[in-house]
């Protein structure tokens, strides 16, 4: 059956009630109206936990705080309950909803509440000193890499944080420079990826200079020609 655009919040009770009578399964009832598993398995813990009317109340209309999110998220990330345990414990309105938050904060570091599906926003990554990165790096590995917690103590995104550590772990404290607006191969190689690609841009440059003298030197033949049927 294909998919409904929209399903009516009466249906939604009406199919539920039906699983939870052992009537159908999920599955059943995923497909007699459209939907995937997960969202009749959203809409069977939305009732067990709120009742039929949590299911009448249209989803943009509730919204949640900046400290709901966060605390689902860690719970999540720290591995301490599964998304569908959370979905039920923070009365969300799906596990789609939990993962929309999840992607948002370990690319950019924070949630803000504003609606309580999309509408979050994230902090932007922050610049930093190679001290600043050395010191959090150190202190993210002496948290067992909590990078949740140290975007939060630091100010800084996750994904910073995280970069951050996967580079000192690969080249030590070299790693935490910041290369940006340097030319390839002007600064010294970290790793012998580094090492290979600064003597393929050196072998680029040279075979650049090489082919600008013969261009230069293949002009100068040429006005020499022209002089001597002058």
């Amino acid at each position: 059956m294909s998919r409904k655009s929209k399903i009516e919040p009466a249906e939604k009770v009406k199919i539920i009630e039906r699983v939870l009578a052992d009537e159908i399964s999920a599955t059943e009832a995923a497909r007699l109206i459209g939907v995937d598993r997960s969202s009749i398995r959203d809409w069977r813990n939305l009732y067990l936990s709120d009742g039929p009317s949590a299911l009448m109340v249209q989803s943009n209309n509730k919204t949640y705080s900046k400290e709901l999110k966060l605390q689902a998220i860690q719970e999540y990330l720290d591995g301490k309950s599964s998304q569908r345990d959370i979905v039920k414990k923070y009365h969300l309105r799906s596990s789609s909803q939990l993962r929309n938050w999840i992607k948002v904060y370990t690319t950019h570091g924070e949630i803000k509440s504003r609606t309580s599906g999309g509408g979050s926003y994230m902090r932007k990554a922050r610049s930093t000193t190679p001290e600043e990165r050395l010191a959090i790096v150190h202190d993210c590995l002496a948290n067992d890499k909590n990078y949740g917690a140290m975007a939060l103590k630091y100010q800084c995104s996750y994904q910073q944080v995280r970069n951050w550590v996967k580079r000192y772990e690969e080249m030590g404290s070299a790693g935490l420079e910041d290369r940006r607006g340097h030319r390839v191969g002007t600064m010294p190689s970290r790793t012998p990826e580094e090492e290979m690609r600064d003597r393929i841009a050196e072998l680029e440059r040279r075979n650049r200079d090489l082919q600008m003298e013969n261009d230069l030197l293949k002009k100068v033949r040429e006005l020499e020609m022209k002089d001597r049927y002058l």
